[in-house]
């Protein structure tokens, strides 16, 4: 078996061969829902999957690689279903994933040197690639399996123009044993095909838009292939829910084949960004203005959406394929939703205090070895002195205010950031960090208080930290009759099932937070929208009891959930 490229063709076992794949990540999809997904991307008419491999996923600490078979039992499940697939192992692949996949540890050792030929950065990454690399290598379709081309890097042409950095990682790929077409993928433009394309390694573009002209920017003589369409958009948090009309898409896709291109559908199924994984990006042409965190879905107005159903969009994808020579499979089944119920609060407990330490000056997350949480700075305010603005510099992202015990306000990045406070006074503030920059100059900024807490001019110096982890949190739980609990709180729903299915869980009233079921984080929600709804998939959920964790930080609370069977995404 072989992949190869002659010319301006892909050959497959030597013969022409056009690559109709669809973007689906494994790490955005529970394992036992692969099957079915997969399964839609044959029933569309595609022959091909492609997938990210998230770095900080694998190795959320140094050294303490984790989770690896996913992508190998990933691998070997499409190619159970006759599908090839193409790997792009990074280690940057923005993703709207947090810090574009790369570890946080990693991004506060090594700092604005990212993405470079720097030493430090160069080895960390060559110690991850000797643990991933072999494992996709193994798979490729010239040892047996379905892995037909690898990617280096991703869209570099948009951040840097290090040729050795690119150079390193494609030697890296094939000393590792990669013999699977190597390719880069990059926006249209000129100077992003020239910073992100190495002599020797194809080069593909990715646009949702005027294929004629993005296909037309690639050298000639050499196959051509979109490696992202992008059918749909993502959304941020307080944004409009963005969706594309599917005849619109559809004719795009038409398009691209006619011309005798390859095609990505980016995506071709979304998933979720569970727990605390959703990324964030920055306003403005040159992505460095507003702060705009990425919602828990990944939807993205795919052909397949959410919970793996076929939509508009996906029959007009198919007939558009089918035009073209795919040969479509019938979809597989869906599992069936729950019934409509409505959860009233079982349990409750006050917000707690994790880990204490003490510090000179505040430190951000990244100096706790913090990647995602809540982290309670106290501070003391001497005194008398009258009312001066405490100001927080480099706020990362939002901060729960209380003064001598009382709530006082919210703070948050790219709005208000300061308050009036008298001494003597004991302020606390609580940070909670909202996904990390995924795309553009930022990537790697540190999270918490970036810069230093301020009374007028004065630096606060001496500040005690307490850290709340959100992987696993663990409240002390009281009865719902209890008296209520105040300010941020957990609040446990019970939710009795005669046999899993899938549903979707609303928080009507509710403000900010976070959702855990069965101990799996679902994600997070907020009543500034656009997304009202988090998808809670059938592998969650056991036959019998299963228990729901909110924790709510705005205060704005009512007493049930509600499981609902249909989304609301905006």
């Amino acid at each position: 078996m072989s992949f190869s490229i002659e010319g301006a063709s892909f050959l497959r076992d030597g013969r022409p061969h056009r690559i109709l794949s669809g973007g689906l990540h494994y790490f955005r999809v529970l394992p036992q829902q692969w099957e079915h997904r997969l399964g839609m991307l044959r029933a569309m008419g595609l022959n091909t999957v492609e997938t990210y491999v998230p770095w900080n996923y694998h190795e959320p600490r140094p050294g303490q690689v984790a989770r690896l078979a996913e992508l190998t039992d990933f691998l070997d499940a499409a190619a159970g279903l006759g599908l090839d697939a193409i790997v792009r192992p990074g280690p940057y692949i923005c993703a709207e994933w947090d810090n574009g996949g790369l570890p946080a540890w990693l991004t506060a050792r090594v700092g604005r040197r990212i993405r470079s030929a720097d030493p430090d950065y160069l080895e960390a990454v060559d110690a991850w690639f000797d643990r991933l690399i072999p494992l996709i290598a193994g798979r490729q379709v010239t040892r047996g399996g379905n892995v037909i081309m690898v990617q280096v890097e991703n869209e570099y042409g948009s951040f840097g123009s290090d040729r050795a950095y690119l150079r390193h990682l494609a030697d890296g790929l094939a000393r590792r044993g990669i013999d699977v077409p190597l390719f880069t993928s990059d926006g249209p433009d000129d100077f992003m095909l020239t910073g992100g394309s190495l002599d020797g390694v194809l080069a593909t573009v990715n646009f949702g838009s005027d294929p004629e002209s993005a296909l037309a920017a690639l050298p000639a003589g050499r196959p051509r292939m979109c490696m992202e369409f992008w059918d749909g958009w993502f959304d941020h948090w307080g944004d409009e829910h963005v969706t594309r009309d599917p005849a619109d898409a559809a004719g795009v896709l038409d398009r691209i084949l006619a011309s005798g291109a390859s095609v990505n559908l980016y995506m071709a199924h979304g998933g979720t960004n569970f727990g605390t994984t959703a990324g964030a990006n920055l306003g403005g042409a040159h992505h460095d203005g507003a702060f705009q965190p990425t919602v828990t879905s990944y939807d993205y107005d795919a052909p397949i959406d959410e919970r793996g159903a076929a939509t508009e969009k996906f029959r007009l994808f198919r007939d558009v394929l089918r035009r073209h020579g795919a040969a479509p499979t019938e979809p597989p089944p869906l599992p069936s939703l729950l019934p409509p119920a409505r959860l009233p609060v079982s349990d409750q407990a006050p917000r707690y205090d994790g880990p204490r330490a003490h510090h000179p000056f505040p430190p951000t997350f990244d100096e706790l070895g913090v990647t995602h949480g809540l982290v309670s700075y106290r501070f003391q305010i001497p005194g008398p002195r009258a009312a001066q603005p405490l100001t927080v510099d480099g706020l990362h992202d939002r901060a729960h205010v209380t003064i001598n015990g009382e709530p006082a306000g919210i703070l948050e990045r790219d709005g208000v950031t300061s308050l009036d406070v008298t001494g003597p006074a004991t302020v606390e503030l609580l940070v909670e960090s909202m996904g990390r920059v995924n795309y553009g100059p930022r990537v790697g900024e540190p999270k918490g208080i970036a810069g230093g807490v301020r009374h007028e001019r004065q630096y606060v110096h001496g500040c005690t930290t307490y850290v709340m982890d959100l992987e696993s949190p663990r409240p002390q739980w009281e009865s719902s009759e209890a008296q209520p609990v105040t300010g941020p709180a957990f609040f446990r729903f019970r939710l009795a099932t005669a046999e899993p299915g899938d549903a979707y869980l609303a928080l009507p009233g509710w403000g900010k937070g976070y959702v855990w079921v069965n101990g799996f984080g679902l994600g997070r929600f907020w009543d500034r929208g656009p997304q009202r709804t988090l998808y809670l998939p059938w592998p969650l959920l056991r036959r019998g009891d299963n228990e729901i964790v909110v924790l709510e930080l705005d205060g704005r609370r009512t007493g049930a959930v509600e499981i609902t069977d249909r989304p609301d995404l905006g």
